[in-house]
């Protein structure tokens, strides 16, 4: 059975240096978040270890990963380049891509600008809020989100940012979800996140509005994905109406818009499945 603990490893990017790890053997399976770094993904990973080469990194200014110029916004096209380098280090694609949230929209990005270099993207909640019909209403909340930011501070803000989303409503949840206990390093790398998240990532990430020409016309294939439990929620309405623009249907995966880091066994199973089955059945 292959080891499913982590090699670490850095490569340098323009203007930054990724941290990213590697586990498992076989087909190339890379997972990317924004702004999840690699943490939020070892349970999936692992659970994936004995039928993919996972990949896992943090985001520039994420995690262990650092970038030269702290003041600057991170776009999901600078994000995509920096997976394009990764992946180029890895040993170039096709790959799978498993991307979540923030995640999701640098894949549609990657997607866009090197097309070739992806097999499936699997894309759960991209937060592509300009495809909505309420996206002015939606951009207005983020602005304010931002403005909160700036004056009152990262943990106002974020409070914000889940009641205009909808995340962590217990409305939505399952009864009997399990509960997730952050350690005090858990909670002082998820503040430093949250700082990066709301000054130089919210807005860029979004207001990116997918090409959905060219990633239609894309030889890769990308699968919507959704929480089953997420329904309502904003991240799950972009979902749906990226793919309805798409022509096609929403896959579901156990509980929300982290489902995947609560129950990572039979997350698994579905993106397993989802990656090997035959395109059209």
């Amino acid at each position: 059975m292959p080891d499913s603990d982590p090699s670490a490893h850095f490569l340098d990017v323009p203007g930054a240096r990724l941290y990213y790890e590697r586990r498992g053997s076989g087909p190339l399976l890379l997972m990317i978040g924004s702004p999840m770094d690699s943490t939020g993904f070892a349970g999936l990973a692992s659970a994936l270890t004995g039928d993919y080469t996972v990949v896992t990194y943090d985001p520039r200014g994420i995690g262990n990963s650092s970038r030269e110029d702290t003041s600057q916004d991170v776009t999901p096209e600078q994000q995509a380049d920096d997976v394009h380098r990764l992946l180029s280090a890895l040993g170039g694609g096709p790959a799978s891509v498993f991307g979540s949230s923030g995640g999701a929209t640098v894949g549609l990005a990657l997607v866009t600008a090197h097309p070739g270099e992806v097999d499936t993207l699997v894309a759960h909640e991209p937060p592509v809020v300009e495809l909505l019909p309420d996206s002015a209403q939606v951009r207005a909340q983020f602005e304010d989100i931002y403005a909160t930011y700036l004056t009152d501070g990262a943990d106002k803000a974020m409070q914000k940012f889940f009641a205009h989303a909808g995340l962590g409503d217990a409305a939505g949840q399952e009864a009997d979800a399990p509960r997730w206990e952050p350690s005090p390093e858990q909670m002082a790398r998820m503040r430093a996140t949250n700082e990066v998240f709301l000054a130089h990532l919210l807005r860029p990430t979004t207001y990116y509005r997918p090409d959905i020409e060219a990633l239609r016309a894309a030889p890769a294939r990308i699968v919507i994905a959704a929480g089953a439990t997420s329904q309502g929620q904003l991240p799950n309405r972009t979902a749906v109406a990226l793919a309805g623009r798409l022509g096609t249907t929403v896959v579901d995966f156990p509980g929300d818009h982290v489902g995947f880091v609560m129950f990572p066994e039979p997350c698994g199973r579905v993106l397993h499945q989802v990656l090997t089955e035959t395109p059209g059945r």
